[in-house]
């Protein structure tokens, strides 16, 4: 994981185009030859063929690694010590042992990442039940292999064998690795990060930045990777490979990169240059090693420091140096930098990496860096586009090849490397040739979703199991599971596209009515069973349930849908309350529901209505504030029902956000409440949030950096923010503006307001055995002059820009313009801004088309424009229709801005 754990998320990059070695452009061009094949072939099996399987879910805290047993139950290691068992004939989930291990620092503010890492079975576990395990005992500080016995379904503890240990240092964040996996021959290989911290030294003028730490001082080593991960004397940034013996010792086998008695080197090291190797995975007939390194921080390439961060897939056929922390991605180097002066040296050559840190107790001259196997950053990877965008944690999972007598997959995977993404979510397949060489990668099981995958392994029955972290951190997650992965050959199952349930509460006898949406992929029938709580279930042959309760109490409404085959599938749940009714917030305003007007004022009153219960008018509140970046394109203007606002809660569960945040409780990433809090009163709270999400950050919240998405669209991203921001309606400790009132906007408009917020919220005090519910209600309204930036529809007419402003240019003959859906209520007059003129132009306004009814007209010559009352309170398209009357087209106006006057 990035860092394992809190750095699991912290690499932050943009797209950049700094070349750093004379390589990169040759390096490159062959990896783009290979895109072409990046697209799925026309023999690639059925995607939705794949279908989850849930084993158990809900029962597991911090699950770090899988193992199948011969017998399909299988063990699970959990970061803070416990081994679970799940019994596969029982389908139920036991505590099988627990190690006293480090897994929580005594510094504040620091998140450990140490504590029970990882597990394998040995390769003759049906004989011996030997489990091997990595962890950071509590009393000692090392990471430690060793060994232990299953003995009925307990782990031993007593039966320990110590393999290995090495000193990691702690309270300090962060990069543990922690994987271990078998090879043929006996060979185990093991992961270890490299120790070090990714955030910048507090109290310095110079730091690292998500650059390579390089930071050499006195009393700072733990911000120097060269200690550690480019030092060929310890075995922290490595990944290990020794041969166990059948007592529980180990030789050096042949290959390792530094043969044993070389001096100030360690033999086990079989790849050095790690930053956080968190999953690996050995390719079980040809013995290549893979694993996914986390990567930096940066966000972007700079000439003084050196490249951008990225995360990698790597593939190691014989042992070697894999560059960090003077190399990444596709061996660009980073320069040396002085930390004491902020100057920079020379960029490392990968051919002759040196490693000169005071910290070092190894050798200073390293094996020549190898590229990655496949890299990417935050942005956009011109090289391996299917990876995507956003927050970045890859991960190595195994080279399938289907078991003698089982074959659950088409044979088209066979020898293809399976990759997956902690954050982003997805499987990849990639494609090798003979030689183990990268050629193509294509998505694998597409449709199915999975909450932060952690580990993937092939079981004896040559199927998937797949480990999921869940979508929070250092928490006990209630999508924290296991998943296996069918491929069906002949019937598939129902899929479930929506599922929803027009009111959530209401007051005995509630009327409940839920629908979903479903289709089979082969065209069958479908039956609907409704599990209603309480053990409760009913079964329609249409997608649509009305059902009414008539006792009091929290329900949890799902629907499963079968086929004719019975094969099935199963909706989320939705709670909903049953004695107790959501009250109904409305802010009414008497005049434009579109605009306001500088310097008149805008009278609103707050309804609220709560079925079942007097309206505690003291619990009404209601607060206005004025913002910026509101478009007339995003959906976000004029009133604001709740369904509305929860569309940005919608495209947030759709990304990664939901990894690291939760509304209400704490993640590495601070709660949706907070965040509303802190920006509920500032002006150009949208703006800056949306700023934040496209754009990534970092020392806001803490040293952990928030992911770029460069790839959002501003629209979305806005409405996430707006979503945020309507989480606490009172989260101030402001008072409440009168429930009825007026707000009299600035007489002089600038950016910051060019939007009015007014928000109204209301709680009811709930009913017994049932907790209080909340309505609330939010009116935006823009200020009434319209910048050309924000008018979309156009025709014919021309854009500008100019100065970092847009501009609206008229047409050579004859064009329009229209802003759509607006309240034309109180509006007298329109005045066109123009920035240039010339020609000579008629003008009409008319009414919901441009062959609509006309409201006033004009000529260039006459810029305001009185219109017709409108007075239906009906939301209109308005068009703006021009005409050249003469010849002339050379000189044309430039429009900037349309201000709406009122009476």
């Amino acid at each position: 994981m990035k860092t394992s754990f809190v750095l699991l998320l912290s690499g932050i990059a943009l797209t950049a185009a700094i070349p750093f070695s004379q390589n990169k452009k040759a390096n490159t061009q062959g990896y783009a030859a290979h895109n072409q094949q990046n697209t799925l072939r026309i023999d690639t099996p059925d995607q939705d063929r794949f279908v989850r399987v849930e084993l158990a879910h809900g029962m597991f805290t911090e699950p770090t690694e899988l193992a199948v047993l011969p017998n399909y139950d299988i063990l699970v290691s959990q970061r803070r010590g416990e081994f679970m068992l799940y019994k596969n004939s029982t389908k139920t989930v036991v505590e099988a042992g627990k190690l006293d291990v480090y897994s929580k620092t005594n510094t504040p503010g620091v998140n450990a990442e140490e504590g029970l890492l990882g597990l394998a079975l040995d390769p003759n576990f049906a004989k011996n039940q030997y489990v091997y395990a990595f962890y950071s005992p509590i009393d000692k500080s090392v990471n430690r292999l060793s060994r232990f016995k299953l003995v009925n379904d307990k782990i031993s503890t007593s039966t320990e064998k110590i393999i290995l240990e090495f000193y990691s240092q702690r309270e300090i964040c962060c990069h543990t690795g922690g994987s271990i996996a078998f090879g043929p021959g006996n060979m185990l290989f093991v992961s270890a990060g490299d120790n070090s911290t990714p955030f910048d030294a507090p109290n310095q003028q110079y730091v690292n930045k998500g650059y390579a730490p390089l930071d050499n001082r006195k009393d700072l080593h733990q911000y120097d990777a060269r200690r550690s991960a480019g030092n060929t004397n310890d075995l922290r940034g490595k990944i290990l490979r020794i041969k166990m013996n059948e007592d529980g010792t180990y030789t050096i086998p042949d290959g390792n990169l530094f043969p044993k008695g070389t001096e100030k080197t360690k033999p086990e090291i079989y790849v050095m240059g790690n930053r956080n190797p968190y999953r690996i995975s050995v390719d079980q007939k040809t013995g290549f090693l893979y694993w996914g390194e986390v990567g930096p921080d940066a966000q972007n390439d700079d000439p003084a420091r050196g490249p951008r961060g990225y995360d990698e897939v790597n593939q190691a056929k014989k042992s070697g140096y894999f560059g960090w922390p003077l190399f990444i991605g596709n061996n660009y180097p980073y320069k040396a930098y002085d930390y004491t002066n902020g100057t920079s040296g020379d960029l490392f050559d990968p051919k002759a990496p040196v490693n000169n840190s005071p910290n070092n107790t190894g050798l200073n001259i390293l094996p020549p860096a190898q590229p990655a196997f496949i890299w990417y950053p935050y942005g956009a990877s011109a090289e391996f586009p299917q990876v995507g965008t956003g927050g970045r944690t890859a991960m190595a999972g195994p080279v399938y090849y289907a078991k003698p007598g089982a074959s659950p997959y088409p044979a088209y995977y066979n020898g293809k490397l399976l990759i997956y993404e902690w954050i982003r979510g997805w499987v990849k397949a990639v494609t090798m040739d003979a030689k183990g060489d990268y050629l193509s990668m294509e998505p694998f099981m597409e449709n199915i979703p999975l909450a932060a995958p952690i580990d993937m392994e092939q079981g004896p029955d040559g199927k998937l199991y797949i480990l999921e972290y869940g979508k929070g951190w250092f928490s006990k997650n209630p999508d924290a599971g296991i998943v296996r992965i069918d491929y069906l050959e002949g019937n598939r199952p129902p899929i479930v596209k929506n599922f929803t349930i027009e009111n959530t509460s209401g007051l005995l006898p509630y009327k409940m009515t839920a629908k979903v949406e479903a289709s089979d992929p082969d065209g069958d029938a479908l039956t609907y069973i409704w599990s209603l709580g309480a053990g409760v279930k009913k079964t329609t042959t249409v997608p649509e349930l009305q059902h009414t309760f008539t006792k009091a109490g929290a329900y949890a409404i799902s629907v499963e849908v079968l086929d004719k085959n019975k094969a099935s599938s199963k909706s989320q749940a939705i709670n909903v309350s049953a004695g107790n009714a959501q009250p109904v917030v409305d802010i009414v305003l008497s005049g434009n529901k579109s605009f306001y007007f500088p310097g008149k004022p805008v009278n609103y009153e707050v309804q609220v209505s709560d079925k079942g219960a007097v309206v505690n008018k003291s619990r009404i509140y209601v607060s206005n504030t004025y913002t910026e970046g509101l478009d007339m394109a995003g959906a976000q203007l004029g009133h604001q029902q709740a369904a509305q606002t929860l569309v940005g809660k919608g495209l947030m569960l759709k990304s990664d956000c939901s990894t690291c945040h939760k509304v209400d409780a704490k993640s590495i990433g601070p709660m949706f409440k907070l965040v509303s809090s802190k920006y509920q009163t500032k002006s150009n709270a949208l703006d800056y949030i949306s700023g934040k999400i496209i754009k990534g950050s970092s020392g806001v919240w803490g040293e952990v950096p928030m992911p770029a998405h460069p790839t959002m669209k501003e629209s979305e991203a806005k409405q996430i923010a707006e979503w945020i921001l309507s989480i606490s309606a009172k989260a101030s400790n402001a008072p409440s503006l009168p429930a009825v009132g007026k707000i009299v906007p600035p007489s002089d408009v600038n950016k910051k307001q060019s939007v009015l917020s007014l928000k109204a919220s209301y709680s009811d005090l709930g009913a017994a055995g049932l907790k209080p519910l909340s309505g609330n209600d939010a009116v935006n309204l823009r200020s009434n002059a319209v910048d050309a930036k924000d008018i979309k529809d156009i025709s014919e007419f021309g854009r500008l820009d100019k100065d970092g402003n847009q501009f609206l240019a008229f047409p050579q003959k004859n064009g329009w313009i229209k802003i759509g859906q607006i309240d034309l209520t109180d509006v007298a007059a329109l005045n066109l801004g123009l920035t240039e003129t010339g020609g000579n132009f008629s003008i009409e306004i008319k009414l919901d088309g441009k062959d609509g009814k006309v409201l006033g007209t004009s000529t260039t010559g006459n810029l305001n424009i009185p219109i017709e009352a409108v007075t239906d309170r009906k939301l209109h398209d308005l068009y703006i229709v021009v005409k050249n009357t003469t010849d002339n087209t050379k000189d044309k106006p430039v429009l900037k801005t349309v201000t709406f006057n009122a009476k």
